[in-house]
C-alpha cells in the first residue's frame, strides 16, 4: 500500500499562517510580504493557493496589494473592520444553514452574471477546478480546494470585483465540510455523495459554458438548496437524537428514585 502524499496547506491554512506572523510582528505593518514565488517554494503549494490566501488576507483588511510593486501589511489606520465571517460563525450546522441561505442569495445571480460575461480562459479555470475536484476523489481527499476554487471562479467571471471580494470574504470555511479539521478518510458513501455535489457543479459549468443566465441561475440555486436541505436533516436528525438521550436520562433518574 502506498504511503498517501503529505497533505499541503489549503488556502485558509496558509492564509492563517502568515496572519500569525502579522500577529506575531515578524511581518511588521507595511512590510513587504515575500513574493508569490518565494511562497509557493517555501510552503510547497502552487501559485493558485498562494493568490487564494493572499485574496483572503486582502479582504479581511490585513494586507493590501500594490499593482505591479507587491503585498504589503496593511497598518492600523489601514486596517478594516467590515463584514466577514469566519470560524466562529460557522461553529454549528445552524450556522452553517444560516450561510448556505446568504449564498443561494448571492451566488444564483452570480452564475446568471457569469453565464453572460464569462471567457474562454475564466471557462477553463472552472473547468480545471472541476477536474481537479474529481482528481481529488479518486485519491481519497476531500476536495474543499477545488470546491472553493470552482465557486470563487464563477464570482470572478461576472466581471464584479464585489462579488468576488465577498467569496475571499467567506473564505474555504463556507464549504460546509471544510468545518472537519482534520477530514475523516472518504468512505464509498461519502465518496459517492461528493461525486453528486460535482455533478452539480457540471450542470452549473455546462449552463455558463452555454451562456444562459436563467439555466445557470437555477443550477447554482438547486446546487446550493440541496446543501442546505442536506444541512436541515443532519441538524433535525441531531436534535432528535438530543431529544431521545434526554428522554432516555429522564427515564434513568425517575426509575433511580424509585
Amino acid at each position: 500500500m502506498k504511503t498517501p502524499p503529505p497533505r499541503r496547506p489549503r488556502p485558509l491554512e496558509l492564509a492563517e499562517a502568515l496572519a500569525e506572523r502579522i500577529r506575531s510582528g515578524s511581518l511588521a505593518p507595511g512590510a513587504r510580504l515575500p513574493t508569490e514565488a518565494a511562497l509557493t517554494a517555501e510552503f510547497g503549494v502552487s501559485r493558485t493557493v498562494v493568490r487564494e490566501a493572499l485574496s483572503q488576507l486582502q479582504a479581511a483588511g490585513q494586507v493590501h496589494t500594490r499593482h505591479g510593486i507587491g503585498t504589503f501589511v496593511a497598518v492600523a489606520g489601514e486596517r478594516g473592520g467590515g463584514f466577514r465571517i469566519g470560524p466562529r460563525q460557522l461553529s454549528t450546522l445552524h450556522d452553517v444553514i444560516a450561510v448556505l441561505e446568504l449564498r443561494i442569495g448571492v451566488e444564483t445571480e452570480a452564475a446568471a452574471l457569469a453565464a453572460r460575461r464569462r471567457t474562454p480562459e475564466q471557462l477553463a479555470r472552472m473547468r480545471a477546478a472541476l477536474d481537479d475536484f474529481a482528481r481529488a476523489l479518486e485519491t481519497g481527499r476531500d476536495a474543499v480546494e477545488a470546491d472553493y476554487r470552482f465557486h470563487r471562479e464563477v464570482a470572478r467571471a461576472t466581471h464584479n470585483n464585489h462579488f468576488e471580494r465577498l467569496l475571499a470574504t467567506f473564505g474555504e470555511k463556507i464549504i460546509p465540510r471544510a468545518r472537519l479539521d482534520p477530514a475523516p478518510p472518504l468512505d464509498d458513501e461519502h465518496r459517492a455523495y461528493l461525486r453528486r455535489v460535482n455533478a452539480e457543479h457540471e450542470s452549473i459549468l455546462d449552463a455558463i459554458a452555454a451562456q444562459d443566465p436563467e439555466a445557470a441561475r437555477a443550477a447554482m440555486r438547486t446546487h446550493l438548496a440541496n446543501s442546505r436541505e442536506r444541512r436541515r436533516r443532519a441538524a433535525a436528525a441531531a436534535a432528535g437524537s438530543g431529544a431521545l438521550t434526554a428522554a432516555s436520562a429522564v427515564r434513568r433518574r425517575a426509575a433511580a428514585a424509585t
